[in-house]
This record gives C-alpha cells, sequence and structure tokens, in this order.
C-alpha cells in the first residue's frame, strides 16, 4: 500500500512478528486522538536498550529501504532510524530506553481502524506529553485539538506527572505554565 496508514501496517507486521515492543506516535496517534490533519509519515517508536542501537538498526535495515546515506550509523548516534516502506512511505523508527517511553509503549492499545487495520498507538495523555516535550507550533495546535477532543477523559494528572521531570531536563521554561494555560482554556469551553 502506498498510503500512510498502509505503511503503518506494514511497519506494525514486522515489528509485531520480530516481537518487538512498540507504539505508533506523531501523526498517526493523532488520528486517533486530536483532529486528524495530513501526515505524510510514519514515527514509531520501539524499546531498545542503550548500546543495542546497531543491532535493531541492521534488523530493521534488512527489512526496510534507507531514507538516507549511512542510515545505521546516524541510528547509532541519534537513536533515530529513516527508512521507507515498501511504497516509498517515510518511517522514522524513535529507538526508546528511558522509563517514559517504556511506560508510553505500555500504556500503548490496539485502535481498529478497519477489520484489516489495526494499529498499536500511545495514549492520547503520552501523545500529548511528546508533543508539548516537542514544542514546536504545529505541536501545540495538535495538544490542543487532543485536549479538545478528549476532553473529558484526558487524565491531565498523568500528563503532568510524565512532563515535569522531562521538562526538568531539558530546561524549558514556561513548557508547564502553557501546558496548564492550554489545559485551563479548554476545560472553559463549552
Amino acid at each position: 500500500m502506498k498510503t500512510v496508514l498502509g505503511a503503518a501496517s506494514e511497519v506494525q507486521r514486522y515489528l509485531s512478528h520480530a516481537g518487538e515492543r512498540f507504539c505508533f506516535i506523531g501523526g498517526i496517534a493523532l488520528q486517533r486522538w486530536g483532529e486528524p490533519r495530513l501526515t505524510r509519515d510514519v514515527d514509531v517508536t520501539v524499546l531498545s536498550p542503550y548500546g543495542e542501537e546497531g543491532r535493531m538498526a541492521d534488523r530493521l535495515l534488512a527489512a526496510f529501504g534507507p531514507r538516507i546515506e549511512n542510515a545505521r550509523e546516524f541510528a547509532v548516534r541519534n537513536r533515530v532510524l529513516l527508512v521507507e516502506s515498501k511504497g516509498g512511505i517515510a518511517v522514522d523508527v524513535v529507538f526508546g530506553a528511558i522509563p517514559f517511553e517504556e511506560r508510553c509503549v505500555a500504556r500503548s492499545t490496539e485502535w481498529a481502524l478497519a477489520a484489516d487495520v489495526v494499529l498499536r498507538t500511545c495514549s492520547a495523555e503520552d501523545l500529548v506529553v511528546l508533543k508539548a516535550f516537542a514544542s514546536r507550533p504545529q505541536d501545540w495546535l495538535d495538544v490542543e485539538s487532543i485536549a479538545v477532543r478528549q476532553r473529558s477523559v484526558l487524565d491531565w494528572n498523568l500528563v503532568f506527572e510524565e512532563l515535569e521531570p522531562l521538562a526538568a531536563v531539558c530546561e524549558a521554561p514556561g513548557l508547564l505554565d502553557r501546558l496548564r494555560q492550554l489545559r485551563d482554556s479548554v476545560s472553559q469551553q463549552t
């Protein structure tokens, strides 16, 4: 399939068959939890301990074509492998290892889009954490769309519990305040 969802299905089949622990993040997860928008790539977190980047990259490169020269070396250095599906769709594979990423994958659930398309995505709360942490302008629009769409069920306590230590590490002043303001604004909307 030459669609993003087709590429995600291809990636999931491979990772499931290989026994990897993973979940989709980014635009795929946004389709489930927020306001759907056009996404041109697949973002997936695969758990891979530190020091195993080369082995993980080798396994994935045996199944998917590289998008850049020296993709393996880039993955070892940056813990992100840039590959493409058989249909040419970009796939960013993040090698997860920190406790938050482990919990994110553990909390992930299956999302049935159709009888033959079921994808494992991160939770809405974890997607908010990932998007707020990335903190690009589009990410904040995505966070707002998740907050609006999941208003009655979003566990803000979990979001802040996971985001606070990450924000402290990256020294992102104002990140938590900005998210609190967004939460309060959305909760006041009717």
